[in-house]
């Protein structure tokens, strides 16, 4: 057996976590694989919404398993809110929830570190989240980090007091910020009862028994590929990598292992926090799809910044990821809409091309557009791809077109059952 993977394909708020909540009926687990809860995976269904910030997407399928990989950074306080949110929903998960061993935490000083350098750069931030996850990643790779396994050592609390002591030393290099330290240890102390509650695992054996044991496995990713620590828009990238490559380190697992993988892109594209973003809108339309489209990010609450669908960026991250089927989201946001616009190349530096420049921050882009006629009417009464209006279907078939990979699901609202499947043509 292999190991399907589902992943965004541009600067993350994708729609991933209803997509991973649709599919998990075909598979036996899902396994989060990087990142932390500086992810927003939102699902609506039975009239009610959900977000979800460190738990796979899976979860609120019975029976099915759910892995927090060893690549995932875990905050146990938000970890305590998000398993109190399950139980208030009824939603059964002990028998069903893992924890890696090796998952790195979340300290209250990894949050203090993340604000104060934030806040010492001024004009120059680089749009963290401020959830601790950079710094976590940092003594991750600097080996200094305590992991979910440690909380069992009985010298837990002096390796804690050593790393805080560090991240305070450091804290020093900055500005003072208002940050009350003990009151956030003692909830983060009080929230380690919660993890220590869920099942722990070695997560490489885990999984490899599961495929052993013939297990349908998905892989779920955070954030989006742009956003990859070596291939996004660094320095305003997240920490991790959010690559198909991130599975086999996050998981454990050989890229022989890999199966489908499964990329989602929004209908156009949004950005959160700072950054290059060659398609954004300034204007009244930019404005028009942030409102239409509801978008404002599910973990840090702020505006997201907007504009056209961009096919160099896209087709970057498909050719990274190896892409093999495309799911478009939030295409109904584009229902009002009469003309659409599509950026199929960049120019910059006198060149016409498709593919994006060394540093995308450092070059200033003019992309080419195509333009589209409107449909201009709701989606909602289509179940079937073909009950699509024939300009949403020009407009999808043309994108699958200059993509080169198949679409297979159109995703027509938030609802876990708006969604369209989409016949893959056979091809000889």
């Amino acid at each position: 057996m292999t190991i399907d993977v589902l992943l965004g394909l541009q600067w993350g708020d994708e729609g991933k976590g209803k997509i991973v909540d649709y599919l998990a009926t075909s598979y036996d687990m899902v396994a989060r694989f990087q990142g932390g809860p500086n992810a927003g995976h939102t699902l609506k269904f039975d009239g009610q919404k959900f977000v979800l910030h460190t738990i796979p997407s899976g979860i609120f399928r019975p029976n099915l398993v759910n892995l927090i990989g060893n690549g995932v950074v875990i905050d146990p306080i938000t970890l305590e809110r998000e398993l109190k949110a399950l139980s208030h929903t009824g939603v059964q998960y002990l028998s069903r929830l893992f924890v890696a061993n090796k998952a790195h935490l979340i300290l209250p000083t990894h949050r203090l570190l993340d604000a104060a350098s934030e806040a010492a750069k001024g004009q120059e931030k680089i749009g963290s989240t401020l959830k601790g996850i950079g710094p976590t990643y940092m003594d991750k790779t600097g080996r200094n980090g305590l992991r979910v396994g440690d909380i069992h050592r009985p010298d837990f609390r002096q390796r804690y007091e050593a790393l805080k002591a560090k991240h305070l030393t450091l804290a020093t290099l900055y500005p003072p910020i208002d940050f009350n330290l003990a009151a956030e240890e003692q909830q983060w102390f009080a929230s380690l009862e919660a993890l220590r509650q869920l099942q722990h695992v070695d997560g490489e054996y885990f999984i490899h028994q599961a495929l052993g044991e013939g297990k349908r496995i998905l892989a779920e990713g955070a954030q989006g590929s742009m956003l990859d620590i070596d291939f996004g828009t660094y320095p305003f990238v997240t920490s991790s990598n959010t690559i198909t490559a991130g599975v086999c380190t996050g998981l454990g697992v050989a890229p022989s292992k890999i199966g489908e993988v499964i990329g989602i892109t929004k209908a156009y594209c949004t950005r959160v926090g700072s950054g290059p973003f060659p398609t954004e809108l300034h204007d009244a339309t930019g404005e028009l799809l942030r409102r239409e489209g509801h978008e404002f990010g599910a973990t840090t609450g702020r505006p997201r910044r907007c504009g056209w669908i961009d096919l160099p960026q896209l087709r970057y991250t498909i050719m990274l990821n190896g892409v093999t089927r495309l799911v478009v989201t939030k295409i109904d946001v584009l229902n009002i809409f009469e003309e659409i616009r599509m950026a199929v190349a960049y120019r910059y530096n006198g060149q016409h091309t498709d593919q994006l420049p060394y540093d995308l921050c450092d070059e200033d882009i003019e992309p080419e557009y195509k333009s589209f006629v409107g449909w201009q009417q709701q989606l909602t009464e289509a179940t079937e791809y073909e009950e699509l209006p024939a300009a949403a279907r020009h407009y999808l078939e043309v994108l699958e077109a200059l993509l080169g990979v198949p679409i297979t699901m159109v995703s027509t609202g938030p609802d876990r059952n708006q969604l369209i499947l989409k016949e893959v043509k056979a091809t000889v």
